[in-house]
């Protein structure tokens, strides 16, 4: 469901979605205005450049945005990142938010939740 006339981060790319071909990729999900007043999906792949691990990226993504609202924690965001090695992270604000892994064999990898703790 989406209000009529809302756009959210999913087609923004920088927002909803960044990939460097020679970092990795990051993506988000959740309320997305507050996913493109950081710039979030860019900022998780920067933040890999600069030597964070993709679940380090997206703590930092995630706590940016609880810092500009103020420790205000009644929305949901997630960010999923991976790097170019292949290691995956990812974090969210509320418990429930979870995700699948696919390699290239097929295999399956289903990490447990991360979120904040209120």
């Amino acid at each position: 469901y989406k209000m009529a006339g809302r756009v959210g981060d999913s087609p923004i790319i920088g927002a909803g979605l960044f990939v460097d071909n020679e970092v990795g990729a990051a993506t988000a999900t959740g309320m997305g205005e507050e996913v493109v007043r950081t710039v979030g999906s860019f900022l998780i792949v920067e933040l890999m450049r600069q030597g964070k691990s993709p679940q380090e990226a997206c703590e930092e993504g995630v706590r940016r945005i609880i810092e500009k609202n103020k420790g205000k924690l009644d929305f949901q965001i997630g960010f999923i990142a991976i790097n170019k090695q292949g290691q995956v992270g990812a974090y969210c604000i509320q418990p429930g938010f979870t995700y699948r892994t696919y390699s290239s064999e097929g295999h399956t990898n289903t990490p447990s939740e991360s979120h904040v703790q209120a």
